[in-house]
């Protein structure tokens, strides 16, 4: 009975002591409840700064402000209106008014929330005489993006209202505010938007405003956001995209000295102006919803396509990098390479030639055979296919492919160099070898590459060995670029192996497949490529239009601009790709086009005819 008597003190002490220790450490050591009744006695009102301007590299105005008027409402201040007056004056609905009051009471009954957002300016300036008349509603100004200039959508992206899942994660939002959703805006949100300025006043006990809070001292001012410039030459960007006029693909140029993006393209692209303002809900839905299209898609940044001939020019500097063909290496052509054991294993070639050819002739007449035993040649070198498809990974992806680029902008894809572990799990149940995997060797095969990858590619071949980190903008206000953007990344081939490379490619403009694409005065490099295209439906493989696309950089000496060019269903390289690049870098260098004919011809030409077509055949396809 003593011992039961004892536990039941002991507990009671216990219970006390907790409880005394919780009221020691809720009223003298934690300010928690303190925090909340100030700032349940404080009421708060931002002001917001203009996002910084944004403009391309020879300063040109892309992205300014213009002012929008937001219509506020904090439910717990809401007094009787005239409801209907109300709603005439904002031109909504009473069960829309009903709408958006239940909306604004589920958020805060204390805290301000958008009751109805950008207000037109006659709107604003009826609705403001009269706002004496609606207690608990104020008008916020705020500034909304305007654009110019109607281009760069992909890059420059668009602003939109916070959601709720990133208010419970940022505590630096309110409901209605804007944030940046895509592109720089997004990626450069916090540079963009700087910082909110406030004002606190102190209340008393009915919620009335008695004056400023601490007589201001603990009020701040709105910082305005700083201005970009872009790396995009925007004369080059807009001409692009009038090119890219009725094709889809895109286009990626790049300054080589420092990873600068001269010019993004995607295509089809929209007006970055629908995106903004009270329509922008309307045109996204329509966009988002346009899977054919897919205008919001950024091809050159995520688009993944086998990369073709253009992706010979590595093969070759693999090749003479590991010592298994030198420039004089000649390797016979029967209009295509046999190879393997089973009967009909061969691939055919284009390239015009019926016996022996050298290293300078593959590469400007693009021979399948010749890159083929180059290819081969690598992976058979090592004791194991494993080891040989290592070691000509490892190389490949020293020049940026197969991983994402780390560029400062928030969408990219990886593509695809696979190795031998790749392999391994491709052929679980079969031997693989050199001649299995040998379409790696013209760019077809498992390699897949985005057009801003060929594009980098291109420029460390223009620096005979090395490239930047491909960036768009090019200065921040007050604010030092990231030093992985200026830091030169070297590839794992020898700079004495790309003169060769490099004089090929320049025979492709003076005797091979691009010469009727040379630009008088200018000495560029490049390469053709053709690209199979095939998809899926169904379970049955099913040939596309061939896909189009060209590399190059001009001038062949101190290079300034390196370009990768890819369109859909255009057929040979030649055709659309070519001269599309070099009308590209005759503007970008004379600043002027001379070849008005061939001009003419890319702005007129349209592919829709073969998209079209596309959507007809597959459909029939897919019935049952």
């Amino acid at each position: 009975m003593k011992r039961r008597s004892l536990l039941i003190y002991f507990f009671v002490i216990s219970i006390g002591f907790i409880y005394i220790t919780r009221l020691f450490y809720l009223q003298i050591i934690s300010d928690k409840y303190k925090k909340q009744a100030i700032e349940n006695s404080i009421k708060k009102k931002y002001s917001y700064p203009n996002r910084g301007y944004v403009f391309d590299r020879n300063g040109i105005l892309l992205v300014a402000n213009e002012i929008s008027y937001d219509v506020m409402l904090t439910p717990r201040y809401l007094k009787k209106i005239d409801t209907l007056e109300f709603c005439k004056l904002i031109n909504i609905t009473k069960r829309n008014f009903d709408k958006r009051l239940q909306r604004a009471k589920r958020y805060s009954m204390r805290t301000p929330s958008v009751f109805l957002k950008q207000l037109s300016k006659n709107d604003y300036a009826i609705l403001q005489e009269k706002m004496h008349n609606f207690k608990g509603f104020y008008i916020q100004k705020r500034a909304i993006r305007n654009y110019p200039i109607n281009t760069a959508a992909n890059v420059l992206g668009y602003i939109s209202e916070v959601s709720e899942q990133l208010l419970k994660k940022e505590k630096y939002y309110q409901q209605g505010e804007l944030i940046g959703f895509s592109g720089i805006e997004k990626q450069y949100e916090k540079v963009l938007r700087g910082v909110k300025g406030v004002k606190r006043y102190q209340k008393d006990n009915f919620n009335r405003i008695i004056g400023s809070y601490k007589n201001g001292s603990q009020d701040t001012l709105a910082q305005i956001g700083k201005d970009l410039t872009l790396t995009l030459d925007i004369i080059l960007q807009q001409y692009g995209e009038k090119l890219m006029n009725n094709k889809r693909g895109g286009i990626v140029a790049i300054e080589p000295s420092t990873g600068e993006i001269l010019a993004l393209i995607t295509a089809p692209s929209y007006d970055p102006n629908n995106m903004v303002g009270r329509k922008r809900s309307k045109f996204s839905t329509k966009y988002i919803n346009d899977k054919i299209n897919k205008p919001m898609f950024d091809r050159g940044l995520k688009a993944q396509y086998a990369p073709g001939s253009p992706f010979k020019i590595v093969n070759a500097l693999v090749g003479l990098q590991e010592n298994v063909i030198t420039t004089d290496s000649k390797f016979i052509c029967r209009h295509g390479y046999r190879y393997g054991k089973r009967q009909g294993a061969f691939m055919k070639c284009h390239c015009g030639i019926s016996g022996k050819v050298n290293f300078n002739i593959a590469i400007y007449n693009s021979c399948n055979s010749y890159f083929s035993n180059v290819y081969r040649k690598t992976i058979e070198k090592y004791k194991s296919p494993n080891k040989g498809m290592d070691v000509w990974s490892d190389h490949v992806k020293s020049f940026g492919l197969g991983n994402y680029l780390g560029t400062d902008l928030p969408v990219g894809n990886k593509g695809l160099i696979p190795d031998g572990d790749y392999y391994n799990k491709f052929y679980s149940t079969f031997r693989w070898r050199a001649s299995t995997t040998i379409s790696n060797a013209i760019g077809q095969g498992q390699v897949e590459t985005t057009p801003i990858q060929l594009a980098n590619v291109t420029a460390a071949v223009a620096n005979r060995g090395f490239y930047f980190t491909p960036h768009i903008v090019k200065k921040i206000k007050d604010i030092k670029l990231d030093s992985k953007f200026t830091t030169p990344i070297k590839t794992s081939i020898d700079v004495k192996h790309f003169e060769p490379v490099i004089e090929g490619m320049f025979d492709v403009f003076e005797k091979g497949t691009a010469r009727s694409s040379k630009v008088k005065g200018i000495e560029i490099c490049g390469k053709t490529g053709t690209v199979e295209n095939f998809v899926r439906i169904n379970n049955e493989k099913v040939a596309l239009a061939d896909h189009s696309i060209f590399i190059a950089f001009a001038p062949k000496d101190n290079p300034k601009i390196a370009i990768a060019v890819f369109i859909e269903n255009a057929g040979f390289g030649s055709t659309y790709a070519a001269p599309i690049a070099s009308l590209m870098i005759e503007k970008y260098l004379h600043r002027e086009i001379k070849r008005k004919n061939i001009e003419e011809r890319m702005f007129n030409a349209s592919l829709q005819e073969e998209y079209d077509k596309q959507i007809i055949n597959t459909k029939q396809i897919e019935k049952p």
